[in-house]
């Protein structure tokens, strides 16, 4: 039984290893073997059909990433159980891409050329994901991608199931404006994502006659912050920005508390932050500290304490739910009411019926675009608090329009 009710709408529309992987990538299958048809990897011959799990299970980014290859799980389990998908039962497979984009790329392409998968759901950084674009590019396969990212980006391939940047970091600049938060530093790791982020954020402060006083970047799974917390103290900031991702933020939020610097006194906006990360980091460096995500475990609806029940029961009453883990969840659903709109496992077909695709997921309601390949979700600003979870202090009151490209906000004019 899944965690949300299922509608569908439109029914008539039927970072340096980041360029190396891509170099690796462009050399495409195996020696001597020619770019296959749409659809042609893949095998739907037998009762079973295998789908690819594709998540960082040990490195750096397992702190995030192996709470999101549980969830995939879990929707996995609850499909089979009630019937499968055309009446075949999935059988996922398990890559662990290491917390190392190269990786991601090889796994990625073992996936669809030795296990031939239907689809695959996975990555978290956007250095794995743009490691591993050019493979279900040239392989015309389908990569369902669960996690918040920068935007200025589309592919015929992959499904974006986390928030666009208009759907995450546009609104958590629009909440630390409206709460007089415009001096801001900005602190990320130094990878593709934070960069990028960071290049929006300053375009949107400029615009909004907000300042930004300092940027720094430490490189992913750092562990040394003394200098950068020392920076962000002296710099007169009104709020940090927070891009850090992975185990990096459990030393820097305890360099922060260990400098005096409080949620009170300089509050941090984090937007890599989940329940998951809370757990693992203490809610004593983090209590009273910001999020920006779609959905948090407190969210409210039947939908979510489904899920969270289902979760909960599948691997232990005291894990947390988070927003990248829920997005994954959904992502193997959604594929789910594609393929069974289109009558087949083939990937033109299923994307030309994904356009319109509705659930009343955890989050709320989202709907698939068809067009950007994204999905209209609702913006949600949280505050930590002392039980680890995070309770939501603002949100957009209805799902927002995917805009990757920032097409509708003038102050984004040149940044793609």
């Amino acid at each position: 039984m899944s965690g949300f009710s299922i509608s569908r709408r439109g029914l008539l529309a039927g970072a340096s290893a980041v360029g190396a992987t891509a170099a690796l990538s462009a050399c495409g299958a195996k020696t001597g073997s020619a770019t296959p048809s749409s659809g042609a990897q893949a095998d739907t011959s037998g009762d079973t059909v295998k789908v690819g799990l594709l998540n960082s299970l040990s490195g750096t980014m397992a702190i995030s990433e192996v709470t999101v290859h549980n969830a995939l799980l879990l929707a996995v389990k609850e499909i089979n159980a009630a019937g499968g998908v055309l009446g075949k039962k999935l059988k996922p497979i398990s890559q662990d891409g290491a917390s190392d984009w190269p990786t991601f790329a090889e796994k990625a392409e073992a996936l669809i050329t030795d296990d031939k998968v239907v689809a695959t759901f996975g990555c978290w950084t956007s250095a794995s994901r743009k490691a591993v674009k050019p493979v279900f590019e040239r392989y015309k396969s389908l990569l369902f991608y669960p996690v918040q990212y920068e935007g200025l980006e589309q592919s015929p391939y992959i499904f974006y199931v986390g928030a666009t940047t208009n759907q995450q970091i546009v609104p958590a600049l629009d909440y630390l404006k409206k709460q007089g938060l415009t001096r801001l530093y900005l602190v990320g790791s130094d990878y593709v994502f934070p960069r990028t982020a960071n290049k929006i954020i300053k375009a949107y402060a400029e615009a909004q006659g907000m300042k930004v006083v300092g940027e720094d970047y430490a490189p992913l799974g750092s562990t040394e912050f003394s200098t950068i917390v020392n920076k962000v103290k002296d710099a007169g900031a009104d709020a940090v920005f927070n891009t850090l991702n992975g185990d990096s933020n459990v030393a820097f939020f305890k360099e922060y508390k260990s400098a005096g610097l409080t949620a009170k006194s300089l509050p941090v906006l984090s937007v890599s932050i989940a329940e998951e990360e809370v757990k693992s980091i203490g809610t004593q460096y983090l209590e009273g500290q910001l999020t920006a995500w779609n959905y948090y475990q407190t969210t409210p609806g039947a939908a979510n304490t489904k899920f969270v029940a289902a979760y909960q029961a599948a691997y232990g009453k005291d894990k947390p739910t988070s927003d990248p883990m829920e997005a994954a969840y959904i992502s193997v659903y959604l594929w789910k009411e594609m393929v069974e709109k289109a009558g087949s496992f083939d990937v033109a077909k299923v994307k030309k019926a994904a356009d319109g695709i509705e659930l009343d997921a955890p989050e709320g309601k989202v709907t698939v675009d068809g067009a950007t390949q994204h999905v209209y979700k609702t913006a949600r600003i949280g505050r930590i608090g002392s039980e680890g979870l995070i309770e939501e202090v603002w949100n957009s009151g209805k799902p927002i329009e995917p805009d990757p490209y920032l097409k509708g906000y003038d102050w984004a004019a040149g940044l793609s």
